[in-house]
């Protein structure tokens, strides 16, 4: 379908590109913060004890950790890891799990496999089965997906975007399964990443970028989509978040009128913000349950 983008699209060069979507390079110390999500991550390992590594489909990563509160939870968050589809893990992100289980809410930290393995639209495939799976066995497994909620940071943020954009029969329900999404620091079109240095793993070309970009693809749900990301990001990452605001009028969270920009944070502490209860990103993402 034809969508229209916001007007000031601008002239795209491979230079361009690089500085407004090579977060490292943005980011001198990005080391130090996947070394402090790790970390995190392992207390939350300690401290919850969750089931990791459940299967949910045949790929080597389709996996998934479940953190449960210790009563019946009274929903299920699917937190979806970024790393530009082709790095990171689950096993990173933990760290956003302790704040939504002490609200008695189920967390399932949902792994992927990486590009150059398989593709980006492979990978929005595997996390429609995670999604699925969590509608077929969750309650079993006491992560019930009802309300659920996805959420997703960078390449995680798109892929969350995606599962608003994807059919409920492609999500294993009759009616679409979730209550609410959110895509923090997300890329929503994908057509600049070609001209990218991450592109020798993405492998996209101008028809498979648009294919897998939730601006050119309408909302399955009318459940709200909360958009977010730090205020000091690169504007490349500040418009990617205005331009599904802008696309998808329909999916705004009721009585915001803009989406959430997080003062003083940039793409890699944006996602701690996850481990402050009284955070404007967590107070909104409860919301959406």
């Amino acid at each position: 379908m034809n969508v229209r983008l916001a007007a000031a699209v601008p002239a795209y060069t491979p230079e361009f590109v690089e500085r407004g979507y090579n977060n490292r390079a943005a980011v001198a110390d990005y080391q130090a913060w996947f070394d402090r999500w790790a970390a995190r991550s392992r207390e939350a390992v300690a401290a919850l004890a969750p089931r990791q590594d459940v299967r949910y489909g045949r790929g080597a990563k389709e996996t998934l950790d479940l953190y449960l509160p210790s009563g019946r939870p009274r929903g299920t968050l699917a937190f979806i890891h970024g790393g530009y589809w082709r790095s990171l893990d689950k096993a990173e992100h933990g760290f956003v799990a302790p704040t939504f289980v002490a609200e008695g809410i189920a967390v399932a930290n949902v792994n992927y496999d990486l590009c150059p393995g398989v593709t980006v639209a492979d990978i929005v495939a595997e996390i429609a089965r995670a999604i699925a799976f969590l509608q077929r066995e969750g309650a079993r497994l006491g992560a019930p997906a009802a309300p659920l909620v996805i959420a997703g940071h960078s390449a995680g943020g798109h892929l969350a975007a995606m599962m608003h954009a994807t059919a409920a029969a492609d999500l294993g329900a009759e009616t679409h399964p979730v209550r609410g999404a959110v895509s923090l620091s997300g890329v929503h079109d994908l057509e600049p990443l070609p001209l990218s240095s991450m592109n020798a793993e993405l492998r996209l070309d101008a028809a498979s970028a648009r294919a897998v970009s939730p601006v050119r693809r309408t909302p399955q749900t009318a459940a709200p989509l909360l958009l977010a990301v730090g205020a000091n990001e690169t504007g490349e990452f500040l418009r990617q978040t205005d331009l599904l605001w802008d696309a998808w009028p329909q999916a705004r969270p009721k009585g915001m009128e803009r989406p959430l920009r997080v003062p003083d944070r940039h793409h890699f502490d944006v996602v701690m913000d996850y481990e402050d209860p009284e955070s404007a990103l967590t107070r909104a993402t409860l919301a959406l349950f």
